[in-house]
């Protein structure tokens, strides 16, 4: 072999080392969130095929995914429920709380030949266990099946925080886990979907996208009276009413707004503010695209509500913020 040749085999082994190694820091992990999976799946997809970083993304809830993000064994986490002040402190890297998108949460039901529509206080009796038979809500007798969250689940703490506010009914608190009285429990948003899907009789809370098949969506009553179904139009009414705090979190369990679905709620990711090393562009880039208006106009096909465009502003400056 020549010499020449030797040296232009070891220069490519050398660019594609350097490929490597650039690759190596575009690939980011993460967990958390199952209600947010079905647009960050999209969104991800899309960034890799473009060039973008590959992000790494485990559905697993947001309790699992804030422990992740306390144990520093992601690049971030997402959450439907906004950190606590006191799991803030234990990220000695800071942290950065940036709102993504928004959705409804849906009372998803499976009972043929059944058009639901629910109060307030039905809706929390459901799932207190007080009302327990069809009949009791218009429908064909027959025991309901409640089905909820057996994981730390965001969705299930903005669930809670509608039903504290619909009844005072409601004595189970708001919190990722809840101890219920009544019900069989599934595994992220798929997996309360998935019991509804099978089970017929069956009622549970899912984001909005994971109404389909046998899955129904219940008309709940509002706080101007008007029984609103989820959808784009009534979670964008219900989310216009949300402003966010110092650290980007907002919540509005009963929103006052006409036309407004009132059980809707902004999701989060969970970022390192600093020690974010050789990861810090792709954190960037990744984020940035998700914020994009491109990104954001897939809300409505997917069954979310994008940001409104100031909290959008005031997520995009946020990620300025992440440093190496």
């Amino acid at each position: 072999m020549t010499f020449a040749k030797k040296a232009l085999i070891v220069g490519s082994l050398a660019v594609l080392a350097a490929s490597g190694a650039a690759s190596a820091r575009e690939r980011l992990n993460a967990s958390g969130a199952t209600f947010p999976d079905n647009i960050y799946s999209r969104w991800f997809s899309q960034l890799a095929k473009s060039g973008g970083p590959k992000v790494n993304y485990q559905s697993v809830g947001s309790g699992a995914g804030r422990k992740a993000f306390l144990d520093e064994t992601v690049s971030f986490a997402a959450s439907d429920d906004p950190i606590s002040s006191r799991d803030k402190a234990k990220v000695s890297r800071g942290v950065l709380q940036i709102p993504t998108v928004g959705g409804t949460i849906a009372i998803g039901y499976n009972k043929p030949g059944c058009t639901l529509k629910l109060t307030q206080k039905q809706a929390v009796s459901v799932f207190m266990g007080s009302i327990n038979d069809w009949k009791e809500l218009g429908c064909a007798a027959g025991k309901i099946t409640v089905a909820h969250r057996s994981d730390g689940s965001g969705t299930t703490a903005a669930f809670a925080d509608s039903m504290q506010a619909f009844s005072k009914e409601w004595t189970l608190g708001t919190a990722k886990t809840l101890n219920w009285k009544v019900g069989v429990g599934g595994k992220g948003n798929e997996g309360v979907a998935g019991i509804i899907q099978t089970t017929p009789g069956s009622i549970g809370y899912v984001n909005q996208s994971y109404v389909k098949g046998a899955i129904k969506a219940a008309a709940v009553q509002n706080k101007s009276g008007q029984f609103v179904l989820p959808s784009f139009k009534s979670g964008q009414a219900a989310l216009s009413g949300i402003t966010v705090d110092a650290d980007l979190a907002g919540s509005n369990p009963n929103p006052t707004a006409s036309g407004a679905y009132p059980i809707a709620t902004l999701t989060y990711l969970l970022v390192y503010r600093t020690g974010n090393g050789s990861k810090t562009d792709a954190l960037k880039q990744t984020i940035n695209y998700m914020l994009s208006d491109k990104a954001q106009a897939q809300a409505d096909e997917l069954g979310y509500v994008p940001l409104s465009e100031g909290i959008q502003a005031k997520a995009k400056a946020a990620v300025n913020k992440i440093s190496q």
